[in-house]
């Protein structure tokens, strides 16, 4: 419930919390308009066509980056809209609101987990919750991954000399919760992450040092490496031979 997290919602507020049908229309109308420039470029032969009425009539949709998801009230609501127009709907989560995810009664098409720290005091230093307690509800929603039908992923994002360390200690969170799959990836040092304080270009790992890192942590958790992207800088770890298609 919104109270775990220190906050309340009164009626009034509720009342300004925008309806999940309006969000799923809006977001297709945004895709639309974004793109609507691409048009005349069709018209030219310059964009391919099929790839651009593909791009028009979206039917995958990532409900992250706006804010923690977890922490809108109607997000089960909001999935099944999405699932009943076909989408592939994946759910991405800080997952300090397990309650929210035990509640769900659509299940995303997939769900991860963000995984910001292999223990608790490292995960105090670098994701710096505005509560202690954080850990605690991150653990319990990792415990809440074996409940779901849906593929399950752990996304690693890793920043030299914050958390890229102890793989161990993520190899034991792996073994023990058994996500579907396991993202180790390099933290960019791009947009707002860029700002004073924040991440720096030297915590940027390379493609070598990601490569080393999940391999640690696959030594640790019996979880083998199936799949590196060099332009993400991104291992995909699985206790699968190879991924699931959505579609």
């Amino acid at each position: 419930m919104p109270e775990e997290l220190g906050l309340s919602f009164d009626e009034s507020k509720m009342r300004q919390i925008d309806e999940p049908e309006l969000i799923v229309e809006q977001s297709i109308h945004e895709q639309r308009r974004i793109l609507s420039g691409y048009n005349d470029l069709v018209m030219k032969g310059l964009v391919d066509r099929r790839k651009y009425r593909e791009a028009v009539n979206p039917n995958q949709v990532a409900i992250s980056l706006s804010g923690e998801p977890t922490l809108y009230p109607k997000l089960g609501e909001l999935i099944s809209i999405y699932k009943e127009k076909s989408f592939t709907v994946l759910l991405v989560t800080n997952g300090t609101h397990p309650s929210m995810l035990s509640s769900l009664d659509v299940e995303p098409t997939q769900l991860y987990i963000t995984v910001g720290a292999p223990d608790e005091s490292t995960y105090l230093k670098v994701c710096r919750p505005n509560a202690n307690t954080r850990y605690s509800l991150l653990l319990q929603s990792l415990e809440l991954t074996g409940s779901f039908s849906c593929p399950t992923v752990f996304r690693i994002t890793t920043a030299r000399a914050m958390n890229m360390k102890n793989p161990d200690g993520y190899a034991a969170l792996i073994s023990k919760y058994g996500p579907t799959y396991v993202e180790v990836k390099a933290a960019m040092s791009i947009g707002y992450g860029r700002t004073v304080g924040r991440m720096k270009e030297e915590n940027m790992p390379s493609n070598r040092e990601i490569k080393q890192f999940a391999g640690a942590i696959s030594a640790s958790s019996s979880y083998p490496i199936i799949m590196h992207d060099d332009d993400s800088r991104v291992s995909l770890l699985s206790r699968l031979s190879r991924p699931m298609r959505l579609r």
